[in-house]
């Protein structure tokens, strides 16, 4: 049987999603995953032996609700998510260094990536599940891990807002020079995501391109509970 998940990678308008990148600073992905999928990697949420690493938030006072880090070798979902979306990435990322004046570092693909990242001693995985309940929220932030970060990061809605809860919406802002800052509240149905960068990225200005910065978090979660999935690219010291 086909491969549905790589089916609808190799079906994402990539020429649109650039776009979308470079004029809005995100891309909203379209449903990647079926409810199949994502109730399989929601019941991964208990397998123990799976994950590195459980942050609870309150205590290091990044929010209210819980993430875990999954343990390399990663699920095949996630690996085919993170290797799948890399290389049209990197050439984006590529292009924003190019038009801030520097020099492209991104190999086209993401072992060669990770190689870097593990040469400075990152070594531990990124990608991690996230819950929240009733009350929990994500405060603004950047997820960097070390000296090596890959610009984008992409997260998955894993259920249904309106059914299996309410409130949680994806918040992203970004700050630009001697301005107040702009914010975006995007909501994702099931097995739908977002593309968005993970420190930087450039605005064309009247003397060229600049760089803006980016946070982002979720809203306060009113009902039930939010599982979403993050794929983060770089490795963590």
């Amino acid at each position: 049987m086909p491969n549905r998940l790589a089916k609808r990678m190799a079906a994402l308008d990539w020429s649109l999603l650039q776009k979308s990148l470079d004029e809005q600073g995100y891309a909203e992905l379209p449903v990647l995953l079926d409810q199949a999928q994502c109730t399989e990697i929601m019941n991964t949420y208990e397998e123990a032996a799976l994950f590195r690493s459980t942050i609870d938030m309150a205590r290091y006072r990044f929010g209210i609700g819980e993430y875990k880090y999954y343990q390399a070798p990663l699920p095949d979902l996630l690996q085919q998510l993170r290797e799948g979306f890399y290389p049209e990435l990197a050439l984006t990322a590529n292009r924003w260094l190019e038009q801030l004046g520097r020099n492209t570092v991104f190999p086209p693909a993401l072992p060669a990536f990770l190689d870097l990242c593990h040469q400075q001693g990152q070594l531990r995985s990124t990608p991690l599940i996230l819950k929240y309940e009733t009350g929990g929220y994500n405060c603004l932030h950047q997820d960097l891990y070390g000296e090596v970060f890959f610009p984008f990061q992409v997260v998955f809605a894993l259920n249904q807002r309106g059914k299996d809860y309410t409130g949680g919406e994806f918040l992203l802002t970004e700050q630009r020079p001697r301005a107040q800052s702009r914010g975006h509240v995007l909501t994702l149905e099931q097995g739908a995501g977002i593309i968005f960068p993970t420190n930087h990225r450039p605005v064309l200005g009247a003397r060229g391109y600049y760089k803006t910065t980016l946070r982002h978090g979720v809203s306060t979660i009113t009902s039930g509970a939010r599982y979403s999935l993050g794929i983060i690219f770089h490795d963590a010291k």
